[in-house]
């Protein structure tokens, strides 16, 4: 196992924490008994315990001082709440993960009377199906071995990569946001094959699956998206019509217009989180 005697404390037990604790028991990481999680729902604690058999508690205390890592899953406006109530409960040998969006590590730190190690990581949505995109990046008390222990976690729940802090907001504006653009496009995709005529699940089906192939042809062998593009574009065919109706649309700058407008918000909900 990765942690062969430590533990894992999830501080929020919500769908993000339930999708990382069951990637953590599927890849061997950690057994469920060495899972620890707190909720305030009731009926939250009781599923998890009973779905993954890791225990559960309702104060996070419990979960601060039985765990070698910490991970924080709580909504970005209430971690400075949480935060009071377990920072002078932290010590040094101990690794703190926050998943909260907008929420930088300084932040984090200052509520520490000592040098607790932090690990700030932007996950997705798609971890819930093993298939997120998480970026990770280290406090000042963190180090290398932080770092990849943070990257092996989110590993298995798909795709992780290290990134310095100052370009999260980016990331947040890409991996984080990106699932809802691609939701939009299948969604469009979907609308058009309906009005071709195809079956509405028909229709979404090929859409997903398109988006899906497309991303692990990307992937998979490495080539640039436009040499991928230019292999399925003929001369005077079908594809090159497409395209040409995306570029009069704008589909480019839309798309990043989006970005850019992601990113924008994430730099200031981070200035709000800090007040």
């Amino acid at each position: 196992m990765f942690l062969e005697n430590g533990r894992v404390g999830f501080i929020g037990g919500g769908a993000m924490a339930e999708a990382l604790m069951g990637g953590f028991i599927r890849a061997g990481l950690v057994g469920p008994e060495q899972i620890m999680a707190s909720d305030v729902s009731e009926g939250r604690r009781e599923y998890l315990g009973r779905k993954l058999g890791v225990k559960t508690v309702p104060d996070n205390l419990s979960v601060v001082s039985d765990s070698d890592i910490v991970i924080l899953s709580v909504k970005p406006f209430i971690m400075g709440e949480v935060l009071k109530e377990i920072g002078d409960h932290l010590h040094q040998n101990q690794t703190v993960i926050s998943i909260a969006g907008g929420v930088s590590t300084g932040y984090i730190e200052q509520f520490f009377k000592e040098r607790t190690p932090v690990v700030r990581v932007m996950p997705n949505t798609p971890a819930l199906v093993g298939a997120g995109a998480a970026a990770v990046c280290c406090g000042r008390w963190a180090g290398d071995r932080h770092c990849e222990m943070a990257l092996s976690l989110f590993k298995s729940v798909g795709l992780a990569v290290a990134v310095t802090e100052n370009l999260m907001d980016a990331v947040t504006g890409i991996s984080g946001s990106g699932p809802a653009y691609m939701y939009v496009i299948a969604e469009a995709m979907a609308d058009a094959g309906v009005r071709a005529g195809l079956p509405r699940a028909t229709a979404l089906t090929l859409a997903c699956q398109t988006m899906h192939g497309a991303a692990r042809m990307i992937l998979e062998t490495g080539n640039h998206p436009g040499a991928l593009k230019d292999m399925v574009t003929t001369p005077g065919g079908t594809t090159i019509e497409g395209l040409f109706a995306l570029e009069e649309g704008g589909l480019r700058a839309t798309i990043g217009n989006a970005v850019e407008n992601a990113c924008r918000r994430s730099r200031q909900l981070s200035g709000e989180t800090k007040k």
